[in-house]
């Protein structure tokens, strides 16, 4: 079976995505900065009856993200699914007149440039199978800019501007580039971002191949 590769993996989210994505039969890749969690996230995933492992990395180093997604293509098969949702640091949250150039070298390397080094990772790997899935997770500044958080709402237009010029150029490989909005707080409490709704709705995503750019929900007015 191929493999479900996980950038930003976390106890929310990230765990309720490995588990659907690894119920189905696929291998699992748990990539994350703290090696602690990760071994905490593959045991929760084991007992489920999901294999899956954990491959230390950081977004803000091309060169770890590159290593660790090679690793698990070696180890577990062929990538055929990525999903992109790393949480952004709170020091990207900026009002936008206290933004300078230099706050926004990191939401760029988090948001453009980590996108940009898992998609060239794991794209000889998706033509190789002549299928593939890039799955991208955003908050709702990626489409309706808030003057409070530039620097997310900087790097996240970004991201969204490389996925959809994605989803055009891979569609006559049959690798669907697809996003995923989730204008508000991922909670439980939830109706439609709760995570195990989320969850299924990426999952949906990756099985029904309909288009570029979803919402969990409606966006406020």
């Amino acid at each position: 079976m191929t493999t479900f590769a996980l950038v930003g993996a976390g106890p929310g989210l990230g765990l309720t995505a490995a588990r659907r994505f690894g119920k189905a039969g696929h291998s699992v890749a748990l990539l994350a900065r703290n090696t602690e969690r990760l071994d905490g996230l593959v045991t929760a995933l084991a007992g489920d009856g999901v294999q899956a492992r954990g491959y230390t990395a950081d977004v803000l180093d091309a060169a770890s993200l590159t290593t660790a997604l090679k690793a698990a293509a070696d180890e577990w098969g062929p990538i055929e699914i990525l999903q992109y949702s790393p949480v952004p640091r709170a020091d990207f949250m900026k009002p936008v007149l206290d933004t300078t150039a230099t706050d926004l070298d990191a939401p760029l390397a988090f948001s453009v440039k980590g996108p940009v080094t898992c998609v060239n990772a794991v794209l000889p790997g998706m033509r190789a199978l002549g299928r593939g899935t890039l799955l991208f997770v955003n908050g709702g500044s990626a489409v309706r800019p808030n003057p409070e958080v530039a620097g997310t709402s900087i790097a996240f237009a970004g991201e969204s501007a490389y996925a959809a010029m994605l989803h055009d150029a891979l569609a006559p490989e049959n690798i669907h580039a697809t996003q995923l909005i989730v204008p508000g707080a991922i909670s439980p409490d939830a109706e439609h971002s709760h995570p195990d709704a989320l969850a299924e709705r990426l999952y949906a995503l990756h099985t029904e191949r309909d288009g570029f750019r979803h919402y969990a929900e409606p966006l406020p007015e």
